[in-house]
């Protein structure tokens, strides 16, 4: 429950008004707490600096399950911050993650109902119920583990030669230096001494 002290001694019933988005995004950032597949990162955009740290305290102070609440270094565009929360990868998460909403809904005086969530990558909005998000969110260190650990070994597979030579290209098109040395090698070898390096 809204810890009501706390709502008067930092921020009172609207005080956030029109200045919270009403979207919140899941897993789509990494936690600096722990591991993702035992901590989840839920965030959401807040109008002005001053209102987000307010936001942060408040959410940091109020609840005993968040492990961490913080806010972007640098404005997004149009003047917005975001506020990220962490919190464990329980069962309960769905159910904490409702409570920290509805609490705020006393801040910002908006609805619930217009709220909208989207996990991860996805580009899909649904609506914010603690059963929708049951169906969308891994709930525990395993289920994520499943879900996610096959995409990771997938992009571990990359060779790093071609990570090397995608990072050559981007640094040359944005004009920084290339420090990248070439391998060692017959070719290699061939083109110094053809250059005169050699």
């Amino acid at each position: 429950m809204l810890n009501s002290k706390l709502l008067r001694e930092n921020l009172e019933q609207g005080d956030l008004k029109r200045l919270v988005h009403n979207e919140l995004h899941i897993d789509e950032y990494k936690s600096k707490m722990g591991d993702d597949s035992d901590v989840c990162v839920i965030s959401f955009k807040v109008s002005g600096k001053e209102p987000s740290a307010d936001l942060v305290s408040f959410i940091e102070k109020g609840y005993d399950y968040v492990l961490d609440a913080d806010v972007s270094s640098g404005e997004k565009e149009g003047g917005d911050y975001l506020v990220f929360v962490e919190l464990d990868r329980t069962e309960e998460l769905p159910d904490q993650i409702i409570q920290i909403i509805e609490d705020l809904m006393n801040l910002t005086e908006q609805d619930l109902a217009d709220w909208r969530v989207r996990y991860y990558k996805s580009t899909k909005d649904h609506d914010l119920t603690a059963d929708v998000m049951r169906e969308i969110i891994p709930l525990t260190p395993e289920e994520y583990s499943a879900k996610y650990d096959k995409e990771d070994e997938e992009v571990d597979a990359e060779e790093p030669e071609d990570i090397t030579q995608d990072l050559d290209a981007m640094k040359a098109v944005a004009g920084v230096p290339v420090t990248t040395t070439a391998p060692v090698n017959d070719f290699t070898e061939s083109l110094r001494v053809a250059a005169g390096l050699k």
